[in-house]
């Protein structure tokens, strides 16, 4: 995408550069080359970096690029394809400018446009399109269309006819703890593909009201101590759709691979001989506990966190968890599924050598607008939870990081 330059000057033509295994030049260490030179890599360049001195970041890429530690000179673009100038000397930049016309290079300079004979565009990439906008040598207002057009093309505002993939088969979505801002763009992109979309009630609903009119939507909700759709009623709902030519998405919240079921579903559409891909979500376990400021780990105080379901009570013959063994640890624990079951967990590890004042956050409707934090102890937990009618879904989280992030909650000798 191109734009008339100031002063009637000629505009730029744009071209897509093939530079997979072609000498690519670009002299400097700074910003400017860390930021320039992955993309290079990306497209499969040979890179060369010359300067006396590089950033910690370029100096790691000695593996994927060739470091010239040292001044330039003009003997370096020989045989080279393109060549960038990105140090802060112009008088450096002109030379590399200079060398590269001699021997007919297209050069870009980093302090200087109007004397280069290329423009590196603002680029984004969406299901197979490129876009890159040159305008009028304004970084940040090429930047900024750039931005608009990506997000017109993730959120379907533009189609980018013929990208989507409508290839027959299963793709296990991880949509995220709830919030629609927080689910991947490979989870919009999956969505935007779909003829079937089976959905969860903790995935992203507001996600669905994007969705083509002609898509259709299965609900299989399962509530809490309510009507429930069954795994096997799912897995054959996932496979029907699919042979039946169609591109069907299960739709989850948070990671379907984390307590979801999600192998569950691969293997069903494997036996079936269903072509299924999955794309990971935002964990909840993770992902709300940060929303509220509350790490998993901290220097000096968690070395480890541990993800524990809850949907069975400690003294359940179907548990496989070893709580007397949880108890033990010093780290964090996140447990999912546990509103009903807090109680007898909270007393299982206060019995297997918790203290009973351990903190614990337990954060109800994370991500979402209803979102609410209520601050206890293992020893309050089942009182304090039913005292502010905690409901699910919520993440409960069980160690001393949550008074390192509620100080004033928390006395804590220091």
């Amino acid at each position: 995408m191109g734009a008339e330059t100031p002063e009637g000057a000629p505009a730029p033509y744009p071209v897509g550069l093939r530079l997979a295994g072609r000498r690519v030049v670009v002299v400097g260490g700074g910003q400017v080359a860390q930021r320039r030179v992955p993309a290079l890599i990306a497209a499969g360049a040979r890179v060369t970096v010359v300067a006396p001195e590089v950033t910690p970041a370029l100096e790691g890429l000695g593996g994927e690029v060739t470091l010239e530690l040292r001044r330039f000179e003009p003997a370096d673009l020989d045989d080279t394809w393109y060549a960038i100038a990105a140090t802060d000397d112009p008088a450096v930049n002109a030379a590399v400018a200079a060398a590269a016309e001699e021997r007919r290079t297209f050069c870009v300079r980093a302090d200087d446009a109007s004397q280069a004979t290329a423009w590196t565009p603002a680029v984004g990439r969406h299901a197979g399109v490129t876009v890159a906008v040159l305008g009028n040598r304004e970084p940040r207002r090429s930047s900024a269309v750039r931005d608009e057009i990506m997000a017109a093309l993730q959120d379907g505002t533009i189609a980018a006819r013929g990208a989507r993939d409508r290839t027959p088969g299963v793709v296990l979505v991880g949509g995220g703890p709830g919030d629609p801002e927080l689910a991947t763009v490979a989870a919009r992109h999956a969505l935007a593909s779909a003829d079937v979309v089976v959905a969860d009630r903790l995935a992203p609903r507001e996600l669905l009201d994007g969705l083509d009119p002609d898509v259709e939507l299965v609900d299989v909700a399962k509530l809490p101590r309510g009507r429930s759709a069954t795994q096997e009623e799912i897995n054959r709902v996932l496979v029907e759709r699919a042979r039946e030519g169609k591109r069907v998405v299960r739709f989850k919240g948070g990671d379907g691979f984390v307590f979801g079921r999600g192998y569950e579903e691969v293997l069903a559409c494997q036996e079936a001989g269903v072509p299924v891909t999955v794309v990971p979500g935002l964990s909840s376990s993770i992902s709300v506990p940060g929303l509220v400021g509350i790490p998993v780990t901290h220097r000096g105080v968690a070395h480890e966190f541990t993800v524990v379901s809850g949907h069975l009570p400690p003294d359940h013959p179907e548990s496989l968890v070893e709580w007397s063994a949880l108890a033990r640890l010093r780290g964090t624990l996140v447990l999912l599924m546990a509103v009903q079951n807090a109680g007898a967990i909270a007393a299982a590890l206060v019995a297997g050598g918790r203290p009973a004042g351990t903190p614990v956050a337990v954060v109800a409707e994370g991500s979402m607008p209803a979102e609410r934090t209520v601050l206890s102890t293992l020893g309050t937990l089942d009182a304090d939870l039913a005292r502010q009618q905690v409901r699910p879904p919520a993440i409960i989280v069980v160690g001393e990081v949550v008074a390192v992030a509620r100080p004033e909650h928390y006395a804590r000798a220091h």
